[in-house]
């Protein structure tokens, strides 16, 4: 062999070993980069950042892998614009060759990826792909989820190397994600730590049930990443969940809607007393409640894909009973993060059950705290029924004994006819107060609902009427402190008003506000509607006006700038006012 050929096959030995020296220098930062960051979110990015780097492959991606072991979870992309990604549509869920990986967790390299037997195609607006290196990662025993490279530059197809090179890689990314996730699961520890702690605290200060719930879920919500959190407990005479609370997306919207117990995750989690998770909520055929339904205001659903479709979509959800043990519970926890992102796994739902077993404390202290309020007012009224009785009443019968032994000593005509006057007014005053003293001894030993569970059902007949279930919000000794005649006024005022909203206003959201507080009581309807035009018939609200005028209250009507209308109905919470 002449010197010259010689040389030159001693050159392409030096840039083989150069380039394997690059590839090994290249694995080895990829590697180290990987294992620098401790934010789990950040640790995939750059695995699959890497990956397609370490082979020259124009795409990559990572899908994780569910909690059920059969559909990607999450999908992160590298080589494609936001624009590409919006134009081709919701991610993937691990069918057809991605699915191949999965259900074979071995290192799969083809030359043509559609010639594959599992290969099904793209959907509209996906680039054109031809090789493809697919490699499963480990995290100890279980498949976390897989590397998919392809189309690597130039042409070429994916050699033995590249398998080899992103084998190891998936090997540093699998410690990487432990890792990630053990620091993920200490930090969020801590979260939850405090969380408990606060909760305690506002428990122990005395807050509000609306307070402490509010707390409780925008604290789940911001420790899980949820973009929506809401409460829904069970009401008396209401056939389902009331959300009492709800923040995050249409959180407003959701505050008083009706959710189903069949069909639905809050009502399995409900029924069940444990927590029920689904990967993509609102497509799950377990719950066909919870999917999307027409409009953005249907009835009777949890509306977890009421968003449609799009990264606004709402995704993976997870629903925890709010008690401890088995059977029913004293509501629901309902938490759904942004599709796209990770399910709700068993890492998580055992503080999340713990955090709900706070929640189930609150509403339980906060019914002691009510049941104390009121046996502490039937306390009081009985003491006060006594006083009148023992006290009042005996001074008052006295006096008017007096003045009548006093009515035959006196001599002049009309100053007999005032003392005769005076003890009549002192036998009507003892009348009235006798009157009183057996009103406050039964008030409340009537049977049957509150004013509470009432107006919950008021509301959720409304709901078929209207297209739509209004929302509610309700405060106050609602049950305790509203006279039972000023109750039925109100329970036929709120029927009255939200039968007008069906027939008249043409609304698309009508809210109702229950207060009870200040010495009286507020029921609040509005509406987006067309409001109440100047000629329109006001007969019905006429007889509102005299029932409020009936009890000592008043009714107005208010049209806001913006439209719609907001009837305003008061009634003083003292009997006879």
């Amino acid at each position: 062999m002449r010197l010259d050929e010689l040389l030159d096959e001693l050159q392409v030995r030096i840039d083989e070993v150069r380039g394997t020296r690059d590839r090994v220098n290249s694995l080895l930062e990829a590697v180290v980069s990987v294992g620098r960051e401790l934010d789990l979110a950040q640790v995939l990015r750059r695995i699959v950042e890497a990956a397609a780097l370490l082979v020259d492959a124009e795409y990559g991606a990572l899908g994780v892998i569910g909690p059920d072991g059969r559909r990607l979870a999450q999908f992160l992309t590298v080589g494609l614009t936001e624009e590409e990604i919006a134009d081709i549509g919701p991610l993937p869920a691990g069918h057809g060759l991605l699915g191949e990986v999965i259900h074979h967790p071995e290192p799969l390299r083809l030359t043509d990826l559609k010639a594959h037997s599992s290969s099904h195609g793209f959907p509209a607006h996906h680039p054109p792909m031809r090789s493809f290196l697919g490699v499963p990662i480990r995290v100890r025993d279980e498949v976390f989820g897989n590397l998919y490279l392809t189309d690597k530059r130039g042409g070429v197809d994916f050699d033995t190397e590249d398998e080899t090179v992103i084998s190891t890689l998936s090997v540093a990314a699998g410690v990487a994600i432990d890792n990630a996730r053990l620091y993920e699961g200490a930090q969020r520890q801590q979260l939850w730590l405090r969380a408990n702690a606060e909760i305690t605290e506002s428990l122990l200060s005395g807050s509000s049930r609306p307070a402490v719930l509010e707390l409780i879920a925008l604290r789940a919500q911001e420790i899980t990443g949820a973009r929506l959190a809401h409460i829904a407990v069970p009401v008396e005479g209401v056939d389902g969940l009331v959300v009492e609370f709800a923040s995050g997306t249409d959180g407003a919207d959701r505050q008083g809607l009706v959710v189903p117990v069949d069909g639905t995750l809050s009502g399995a989690a409900h029924r069940s007393g444990k927590p029920v998770t689904a990967m993509r909520a609102w497509d799950d055929g377990r719950y066909p409640a919870q999917g999307p339904e027409p409009g953005p205001h249907a009835p009777g659903a949890d509306r977890l894909g009421a968003d449609g479709p799009g990264p606004d979509r709402l995704g993976p959800a997870v629903a925890v009973p709010l008690g401890t043990g088995g059977g029913e519970s004293r509501g629901v926890l309902l938490l759904s993060r942004p599709a796209g992102e990770p399910a709700f796994g068993e890492g998580e739902l055992e503080p999340l059950v713990a955090f709900a077993g706070q929640a189930a404390l609150a509403l339980e202290l906060a019914e002691r705290r009510r049941d104390a309020e009121q046996i502490a007012l039937l306390e009081e009224r009985d003491r006060i029924a006594r006083d009148l009785h023992d006290l009042a009443i005996q001074r008052l019968f006295a006096t008017g004994m007096t003045l009548q032994s006093a009515a035959r000593l006196v001599e002049h005509e009309g100053a007999a006819e005032r003392v005769g006057r005076a003890v009549e007014d002192l036998d009507e005053t003892i009348k009235i107060i006798r009157s009183t003293i057996f009103g406050l001894r039964t008030k409340d030993r009537e049977s049957g609902p509150g004013l509470r569970a009432l107006a919950a059902r008021a509301v959720g007949d409304a709901a078929a009427a209207l297209g739509h279930p209004p929302q509610l919000r309700m405060e106050g000794l609602l049950d305790t402190e509203v006279p039972p005649q000023t109750a039925d006024h109100v329970v036929a005022v709120l029927g009255e008003l939200l039968s007008n909203a069906a027939r008249h206003a043409g609304a698309t959201r009508v809210g109702v506000a229950l207060q009870a507080g200040q010495g009286e009581i507020v029921l609040t309807v509005s509406d987006d509607g067309s409001g109440i035009p100047p000629q329109g018939r006001r007969s019905g609200l006429r007889n509102l006006d005299e029932r409020a005028r009936s009890v000592g209250g008043s009714f107005t009507v208010e049209l806001p700038e913006e439209g719609g209308s907001r009837l305003v109905w008061r009634a003083p919470l003292t009997e006879g006012t």
